[in-house]
């Protein structure tokens, strides 16, 4: 019996290690993405806080770095993953969160928003708002972020 629990123990010490370093070899990506991109907003823009970080996968994939000047001016800057210029925005110049979010759910029925998060395609950018309707089906909304238009539906997938 007291092998039989060692054994066992030992198992489950074994499959946490295991789990512990598939997990930290699975964010490792996203960590140098983030280090880089923090980076590059600090020295190229006017951010000298960071608050958040995001990625943004479209036609072109895009890091989004959002934070405050010396003012304390909250900014939003949208780096692309290869070349290209950073754009950076107030982010008092564009529509917030919640007013993106509020704008989808007006669509909907009922359903549940799954993620929000800003993005750029073409140029513009924008807020990505993936739902679930109350069937299950699922929809994305793209709205531009300056003027709160949509620029893109795609649902009931």
């Amino acid at each position: 019996m007291k092998k039989w629990l060692v054994s066992l123990s030992l198992l489950i010490v074994i499959a946490f290690a295991a789990t512990a370093v598939i997990y930290l070899n699975a964010v490792k990506p996203v960590k140098q993405a983030e280090e880089k991109a923090v980076h590059q907003a600090l020295e190229e823009t006017a951010l000298t806080e960071v608050d958040q970080f995001s990625l943004y996968h479209g036609e072109e994939t895009f890091y989004v770095v959002q934070g405050e000047d010396k003012k304390g001016t909250k900014l939003i800057a949208w780096i692309p993953e290869k070349k290209g210029k950073v754009i950076v925005k107030k982010s008092s110049d564009g529509i917030t969160r919640d007013q993106a979010v509020k704008k989808v759910l007006a669509e909907m029925d009922s359903g549940d928003i799954i993620s929000v998060k800003l993005g750029m395609e073409n140029g513009i950018p924008l807020w990505e708002i993936h739902s679930q309707t109350k069937e299950n089906l699922l929809n994305y909304h793209s709205i531009v972020f300056e003027t709160g238009e949509w620029l893109k539906k795609i649902e009931n997938l």
